[in-house]
């Protein structure tokens, strides 16, 4: 059943266009017809009289004979009467032709502030509509492009410092050990550990790098199978056992089902809640514990990771998942990490059509990831999984 609210189809609104046209034109017929045939029955009683009455005049007598040129007279002023009538009325459609090839002109010279006012609901009005949102459309990616360009200057300039910081530290710990001044072997060790522990940091920065480049400019393919989600986040706790010990934290997994299985890429599922815990546990340090919990829906199923260490300001919590973006008690070599692991973590959210929020307060900080539990395969760069 076609929407009432539902914009006309293009056949439509060339139906009502013929439609107006044929209207006016009968219309046009009929006004020129009335006028021809009040000009025949007055200009004929009028020559029948003249005669009657014995008036000499040559008009009035060829009128009453129907003279051929009389005849002709006629239709010329009929055609004269139809082709006014059918010029007002069509009028206001000529000036708003005009409008809109006014507009195109100024698009064309590069004004795309330029719009028409959308008139009724015929092909000129949709021909306007889709001249306003086609230029619409064009300030969408002019502004897209600027932000792009923005975003990759923003991009090299952050990861030329977040690259050099640590390279820095590496070279300085190396010429150190490579000096001819001999360094007792703790000391040798210490700047050993310190120049591994930032190599790994770097190795760190550049794989989330790679991982998030490849996610936003869609090279990444998603492989899509069955995933059950209770198994998936009580093996990735498990693996951050030695983390929680090394932070004296210790973590709990709540889920209202035993298993709950769902359709998505389990790699990336891996590394969306890997960073999310890991970002639990740098930053959840004081609270002592991490919660995950998991309720399994029909439809959806929600994740929600809480820590209780730091509270998030709140003019913060828009931007925690901008690229780069640390909020600033994190900025520390102890805590910070690179800034794209909430980028990725939304980015693989975004891909599996599901949402990511934050909350913070003394309560503790919380995100929570929704998930469809039936995906839809059916895009391009999908996969389905064997």
């Amino acid at each position: 059943m076609k929407n009432k609210n539902q914009a006309p189809g293009k056949n439509d609104l060339r139906h009502r266009y013929h439609t107006r046209i044929i209207a006016n034109v009968v219309y046009s017929a009929l006004v020129a017809f009335l006028v021809e045939i009040f000009l025949v029955t007055n200009i004929s009683m009028l020559a029948g009289y003249a005669e009657e009455a014995r008036w000499s005049n040559a008009f009035l007598s060829m009128a009453n004979r129907f003279d051929t040129v009389i005849v002709l007279g006629y239709v010329l002023v009929g055609i004269v009467i139809f082709a006014v009538t059918f010029l007002i009325l069509q009028e206001k459609s000529i000036a708003y032709i005009s409008r809109i090839s006014d507009a195109v002109t100024s698009i064309s010279e590069g004004d795309l502030n330029t719009t028409v006012e959308v008139l009724g609901d015929d092909e000129f009005s949709s021909m306007a509509s889709s001249l306003n949102k086609m230029v619409e459309d064009i300030r969408w990616l002019m502004d897209k492009e600027r932000e792009s360009e923005r975003t990759k200057n923003e991009l090299i300039t952050n990861v030329a410092h977040d690259l050099r910081t640590p390279l820095t530290s590496i070279i300085g710990y190396l010429e150190l050990l490579s000096g001819k001044t001999e360094l007792p072997p703790e000391i040798q060790k210490k700047y050993i550990d310190i120049a591994y522990a930032k190599a790994k940091r770097l190795e760190k920065l550049i794989e989330d790098l790679f991982g998030f480049t490849k996610m936003n400019y869609g090279k990444l393919s998603m492989h899509v199978g069955k995933v059950d989600i209770v198994k998936l986040l009580g093996q990735l706790l498990e693996e951050f056992y030695p983390n929680f010990v090394d932070r004296n934290l210790s973590y709990e997994l709540h889920s209202n089902v035993p298993a709950k299985v769902i359709d998505a890429d389990g790699n990336l599922l891996a590394r969306l809640f890997d960073n999310l815990i890991n970002n639990a546990i740098k930053y959840g340090a004081d609270g002592k514990r991490v919660l995950v919990q998991i309720h399994a829906g029909d439809e959806v199923v929600s994740v929600s990771v809480t820590n209780y260490g730091y509270v998030i300001p709140a003019d913060e919590l828009p931007l925690i998942f901008n690229k780069f973006y640390r909020v600033e008690q994190s900025r520390s070599t102890h805590t910070g990490g690179t800034g794209l692991g909430l980028a990725i973590a939304k980015s693989v959210v975004d891909m599996h059509g599901g949402t990511i929020q934050v909350k913070s307060d003394l309560d503790g900080t919380v995100f929570t990831v929704k998930l469809k539990v039936h995906f839809d395969v059916n895009k391009e760069n999908f996969e389905v999984a064997q």
